[in-house]
């Protein structure tokens, strides 16, 4: 049992020697014709070998044993032109995100002149988005009393985002029972609203 523990230690120790001692020529020579400032850049650097040794400095170059090696004039100018003495890129920009949705029509208000009746006088304003009534309501309606109580039953199923004249996108309403004076009236103003948009 120790035995073959200590030949599989033994084994695997020399397999990493023989590893390290293999890859580590390889890994530090130069290219024999082409200087280490020349060669090619790549962005981010390229992975260096575990066991290769430091990172040489800015500008040092590295020859096979026996070889001087001097720096290309290009590689000179490139060091002195940054501060940093190295090759400088474009941050990348990310494309702007396309739009799925449509833009939103903007919404406007229109109001319709102020028609006199039998109980007072009343306009009546819509809100348009795009050429969409999404509201409407009266403005200057009576309060109080019998006319007040008509008045009420007016707005209340008329107006409003969810009233009459939204759901029909138009002036043509059915009179509210017991309010003919009033619905007329408001029938007319909200008619003159609907033209002028």
């Amino acid at each position: 049992m120790r035995r073959a523990f200590l030949a599989i230690t033994g084994l695997a120790a020399g397999t990493t020697a023989l590893v390290a001692l293999k890859g580590a020529p390889a890994a530090t020579q130069a290219a024999p014709d082409r200087p280490v400032a020349e060669a090619p850049v790549v962005p981010g650097g390229p992975a260096r070998p575990a066991g290769a040794g430091p990172t040489p400095a800015a500008g040092a170059t590295s020859a096979a044993p026996g070889r001087s090696v001097r720096p290309s004039p290009k590689a000179s100018a490139t060091r002195g032109a940054g501060s940093g003495g190295g090759t400088r890129t474009k941050p990348a920009t990310a494309a702007p995100k396309p739009t799925t949705a449509a833009p939103r029509p903007a919404t406007r208000t229109v109001t319709g002149p102020k028609v006199s009746y039998q109980y007072g006088s009343l306009q009546v304003r819509i809100t348009l988005s795009g050429s969409r009534i999404v509201d409407a309501t009266a403005l200057g309606l009576p309060v109080g009393g019998q006319s007040g109580l008509r008045s009420d039953d007016v707005q209340a199923r008329y107006s409003g985002t969810s009233g009459e004249v939204v759901a029909t996108q138009s002036a043509d309403l059915s009179t509210v029972s017991g309010a003919t004076y009033t619905s007329d009236a408001y029938r007319q103003s909200l008619q003159a609203a609907i033209d002028r948009a």
